[in-house]
């Protein structure tokens, strides 16, 4: 008996105009704004940075869900949609409105299956949950972790001592800045729950670390 191949209720077109009207909704939140965009001075709060986000967040989650038997379908749409109303909504209430925009377009755009939709919605609804991770579905748990490894690593790292400049902070600081990623990157290792996202989060680790010991070993303090 052969194995049955199920067929994606997604095609690469259908995720890829998905894919536009997200980084356009995220634009327009920001030109829509009256200040120009709230914090856009920070760029992790601007259009570009949000939207790279979310395309690491479904590389990552594609990865986890396959290597965890997820349905890799529902995840990478609803990381996708997961932060899509980022920039104009207040964070306690960004995952819900972005569960709500993912539901409306994917009921308007195509004939997609009503439990795919509902799946996604609730995932990208439950992306932000602070619990234990077990008590979510696995396509759910995907989502979050790969949220969370996005934070740790090179890209938390660069974003860090990117800040710095913000901060009006020295070059000397730049350990402290790494220090700051390294404790994310420890708690994103103590949070998530697959194989595949305990492997990731722990070589991310390692590599911050590095990079703080490194310059720790090579950028002198302030001297009086």
């Amino acid at each position: 008996m052969g194995v049955e191949i199920k067929e994606s209720p997604v095609s690469d077109s259908e995720f890829e105009e998905m894919a536009a009207f997200v980084r356009d909704y995220l634009e327009a939140s920001v030109e829509n704004e009256e200040d120009g965009g709230r914090m856009r001075w920070y760029p992790w709060h601007s259009a570009e940075y949000r939207f790279n986000h979310i395309q690491n967040v479904v590389d990552l989650g594609e990865r986890i869900a396959r290597e965890e038997g997820a349905d890799v379908d529902v995840v990478r749409v609803a990381a996708l949609f997961h932060d899509i109303a980022k920039l104009e909504a207040d964070q306690e209430e960004h995952a819900e409105e972005g569960a709500r925009i993912a539901e409306k377009y994917l009921e308007t755009h195509g004939d997609f299956p009503e439990s795919f939709v509902d799946q996604v919605s609730r995932a990208a609804a439950k992306h932000s949950y602070q619990g234990d991770l077990s008590d979510l579905s696995l396509e759910t748990r995907c989502l979050i972790e790969a949220d969370l490894l996005d934070k740790a690593g090179a890209n938390g790292a660069a974003l860090m001592l990117l800040r710095m400049g913000y901060e009006a902070r020295t070059h000397v600081d730049a350990a402290e800045m790494v220090g700051r990623v390294l404790d994310r990157s420890t708690d994103a290792a103590a949070r998530v729950e697959s194989h595949t996202a305990e492997s990731i989060a722990h070589e991310r680790l390692k590599r911050v670390r590095w990079l703080k010991e490194w310059l720790e070993s090579e950028v002198p303090g302030m001297r009086d």
